[in-house]
């Protein structure tokens, strides 16, 4: 619900959730995100891509799909100069998995109210 909302102001990005400027969001976004939500303490923005990257391993998630998930580009310049796909399919059954993983079962209780106050 989040996604879609973020995404209809801006319908031709390419990117899951895009700044106020159509831009990909810092890092700092989630940081804030997190301390407004009373987490900071807890959580940083790196360490969910760390956790993800450890499920993945952990869980039989091949590599190069993982890296790509997290965006990252391969730094095998050889490799990457003939590997010509991004696994998208992949990726979309491995993020679903990741959700499920995640997803907090307190979200399904929290009142639309807190959901609108979330700011991109």
């Amino acid at each position: 619900m989040i996604v879609a909302r973020q995404r209809a102001g801006y319908p031709n990005s390419t990117l899951c959730l895009p700044s106020r400027t159509a831009t990909p969001l810092s890092d700092m976004v989630f940081t804030k995100l997190l301390r407004d939500m009373g987490l900071s303490d807890r959580a940083t923005a790196h360490g969910f891509r760390t956790s993800f990257k450890t499920w993945a391993a952990e869980t039989g998630i091949r590599d190069e799909v993982s890296e790509a998930a997290l965006a990252h580009a391969d730094q095998n310049r050889v490799r990457a100069a003939y590997r010509r796909t991004t696994f998208v399919e992949e990726r979309r059954t491995v993020m679903d998995k990741w959700a499920e993983v995640v997803r907090p079962r307190q979200l399904e209780q929290m009142p639309m109210a807190k959901l609108d106050q979330l700011q991109f």
